[in-house]
């Protein structure tokens, strides 16, 4: 499975999270398992080739929504997709759809609505998010999230009360502030795994874990396997299917 990332311009930063695509690169009658581990983020996805399964047949286009544990999913070996990761606050820009209604699940999309419109075009997602997103801004406290390490940082930089904080997460993302912060620092590591030949102490210790022991747990827990395996299967967010 080839699995790549597009450049993003500044104009998204803090709204997306990544533009990708995904080939599965087999035989058409051949079926891939993976694992798509939680990434803090809702994937609006656009299948161009092949068949998917999560539960059940997936269509063309459809959005993931937020998962504290790593998803099975399934594709034909002839399967390609186009995606768009974004962050919970602007998919409720652009939607209007607020994460938790369909948290842990997937969701068709229609074609004629904004989400839809995204993907149409590849060669245009970049241009069409510009512009779907041009003029608004998101709420102080989403503006303050990913550069924060506790739920105190947010409530300090975004200039709400910790109980503000608590009721717009439950509101917006459908999880306590703490809890996503922890698929932040997850993703993270997650991305970090395949680059930096450091070692796992010592990316740990980079991303904000208490120790090796402490990044372990984590990792058990929305990975379902090790750190050391994460970092040889992982493609991206995802890894490869397990029995």
């Amino acid at each position: 499975m080839d699995y790549a990332e597009q450049p993003l311009p500044p104009e998204l930063d803090r709204l997306v999270a990544a533009i990708w695509t995904i080939a599965a690169n087999g035989h058409r009658d051949d079926w891939i398992e993976q694992d798509a581990t939680p990434d803090g983020c809702i994937e609006l996805i656009r299948r161009t080739e092949g068949r998917s399964v999560w539960g059940e047949e997936q269509p063309p286009l459809f959005a993931t929504g937020l998962n504290l544990a790593p998803v099975r999913f399934r594709m034909s070996g002839d399967a390609r997709f186009i995606g768009i990761r974004l962050w919970p606050w602007a998919w409720a820009m652009l939607s209007g759809l607020p994460c938790p209604d369909f948290a842990g699940r997937w969701i068709a999309i229609d074609h004629d609505r904004v989400p839809g419109s995204l993907l149409a075009d590849p060669d245009k997602i970049v241009s069409r998010l510009i512009q779907a997103l041009a003029g608004t801004e998101p709420h102080p406290i989403a503006t303050h999230i990913l550069a924060a390490i506790s739920v105190a940082d947010i409530a300090r930089a975004s200039g709400r009360t910790h109980r503000t904080v608590q009721r717009w997460f439950e509101r917006e993302v459908g999880l306590p502030p703490r809890s996503y912060l922890r698929l932040i620092r997850f993703r993270r590591t997650m991305a970090d795994l395949a680059g930096p030949t450091d070692s796992l102490a010592d990316q740990a210790a980079r991303h904000g874990f208490a120790d090796q022991s402490h990044m372990a747990r984590d990792f058990r827990l929305l990975a379902r396997t090790a750190p050391r395996t994460a970092r040889a299967t992982a493609k991206g967010p995802f890894l490869a299917g397990k029995d």
